[in-house]
């Protein structure tokens, strides 16, 4: 798992083409006048997906983890709080893994870190994750703007 802010990013660009292209496209795109929905930015290798929502409580903490594809999420406005737990062997399922939805859900307890907006967070298949939480600390305006491209690991 990487947490870091956008204007960051040139440093990650040795994690590979497809990363790097995931944190160009974020860096140049104004996701203001881009509509929600999937876009497929290099056929089913590179995909993102733009989505505004609520985030829910915490006690609707969803973790979930991907076999073929690394996500890149990143907060365009708002915030909200992610889980993290690594994969183990011996963390339980919640539900096996789907390949048609490429998600695979835990039954596990994690830590948790803000991603407010401007940050970005890059999960690995390593990487058990729970995005969309409702931050601490309650902010003006609840809703959050978030696009997350998903980068395929496999050929």
């Amino acid at each position: 798992m990487i947490l870091d802010r956008l204007e960051n990013a040139a440093a990650y660009q040795a994690l590979g083409p497809r990363i790097a292209a995931a944190l160009e496209f974020l860096r140049a795109t104004d996701f203001s006048t881009v509509p929600d929905g999937r876009q497929h930015l290099d056929g089913d290798r590179l995909l993102a997906i733009v989505q505004r929502y609520q985030p829910k409580p915490l006690a609707e903490a969803v973790w979930e983890a991907h076999r073929k594809y690394v996500d890149v999420q990143y907060v365009f406005h708002g915030a909200e709080r992610v889980g993290y737990a690594p994969v183990l062997e011996t963390t339980p399922l919640a539900r096996p893994y789907s390949d048609e939805s490429d998600v695979v859900f835990y039954d596990v307890k994690g830590d948790f870190f803000e991603l407010p907006a401007g940050s970005f967070a890059i999960f690995g298949p390593q990487d058990i994750h729970a995005p969309g939480i409702a931050p601490s600390r309650l902010p003006v305006d609840p809703w959050v703007h978030k696009v997350v491209v998903k980068c395929r690991v496999q050929p």
